[in-house]
């Protein structure tokens, strides 16, 4: 019950730096951006004193955990790998381009007879 009015007054600080936002409207805009930061943070402040929030936290600090474990490429092995990609796209577009040619000129000149001029 306690998470659930933790999570409406999360929603309410939120609303309440949008509505400030509107309500400011003859201030300057800077100060009506803050008005919104200020909801945010405010609820984000309160949502993540919820057990949901404190779940997303670990989730965060998991992530960032394994993110450290991964084993990023060179940029030898990335220039590499990039060039493999390259040479095999503009081989394969070469391949497709002779395959569409030769099928055009199988159906329409010998099947068809409908020869180009």
């Amino acid at each position: 019950m306690a998470n659930k009015i933790k999570y409406a007054l999360a929603l309410l600080l939120v609303a309440a730096g949008v509505a400030g936002f509107y309500l400011l409207s003859e201030q300057a805009l800077v100060l009506r951006i803050l008005a919104v930061l200020a909801g945010l943070v405010a609820g984000g402040v309160v949502f993540w004193k919820t057990e949901s929030g404190q779940r997303f936290a670990e989730l965060c600090r998991e992530a960032v955990a394994e993110t450290k474990k991964v084993v990023w490429p060179s940029k030898k092995e990335t220039v590499q790998t990039t060039a493999m990609v390259f040479a095999f796209v503009v081989v394969m577009a070469l391949f497709l381009f002779l395959t569409d040619k030769s099928l055009e000129w199988v159906m329409y000149d010998l099947v068809l007879g409908w020869k180009k001029s």
